[in-house]
């Protein structure tokens, strides 16, 4: 998934940024609410984790502009404070979930994948087209019980086109979902991920389509 972090703790972002990343995910990083809400809604982000506490303008508020503007991207908060009320505010003003710090990394990872798994309208772990089975939970991927060795990018390129098989897939979208917007992105990186995936998805599994001048499709069958 591609994920926006609104954090202003130096320390705690890296590490959040870390464990997601080596979970597969893209992650963009910012500091203040007001960037917050000058970058979503410009990029494909499948979830923000915003912290309540930020240096300008805090979570609560950045939340209830989000969900003003029409913004429908699922948001979980992360916040020190333990009052009930700030609980219940947050969840009414438009919160999807919200952690309190100090958290468990397996927490974290597992209420991401869960709210991932909600945006995408499919509650369930795992992704089956034909052959293929891609399992969100663990990030792992097998075709016919053959386990794959996928790295990181190509795990994300694979479960973007299998969450929507069947479907063209342009290739800007598949660069926003797998990048970061600090991340280097060659010309031909889709390109390269997709070649070794029909590499690795052969002979068993569902082949992956290119459409000229739009993007990629997962054969559905």
């Amino acid at each position: 998934m591609r994920i926006l972090m609104i954090e202003d703790d130096a320390a705690l972002a890296r590490s959040i940024a870390a464990l997601l990343r080596a979970g597969g995910h893209a992650i963009d990083h910012v500091v203040t609410g007001e960037d917050a809400l000058a970058i979503v809604g410009s990029e494909p982000y499948a979830l923000v984790i915003l912290d309540v506490g930020l240096p300008d303008i805090d979570g609560f508020t950045v939340l209830a502009e989000l969900r003003r503007r029409g913004e429908k991207v699922p948001v979980l908060m992360l916040t020190a404070r333990d009052a009930l009320d700030d609980r219940v505010r947050g969840l009414d003003l438009g919160a999807d979930d919200y952690l309190r710090k100090p958290f468990e990394p397996e927490e974290l990872e597992a209420r991401v994948r869960a709210l991932g798994r909600r945006r995408g309208g499919d509650p369930t772990p795992e992704i089956i087209v034909g052959t293929l089975t891609v399992n969100r939970s663990t990030g792992t991927a097998d075709v016919a019980g053959r386990s794959l060795d996928l790295r990181r990018r190509e795990l994300a390129v694979l479960e973007a086109l299998a969450t929507r098989a069947g479907q063209v897939v342009p290739r800007e979208l598949l660069i926003g979902e797998v990048f970061g917007f600090d991340e280097p992105v060659g010309g031909n990186a889709i390109e390269v991920h997709v070649t070794r995936l029909r590499g690795k998805l052969a002979p068993d599994g569902p082949g992956i389509r290119t459409v000229r001048g739009v993007g990629y499709m997962l054969d559905a069958k």
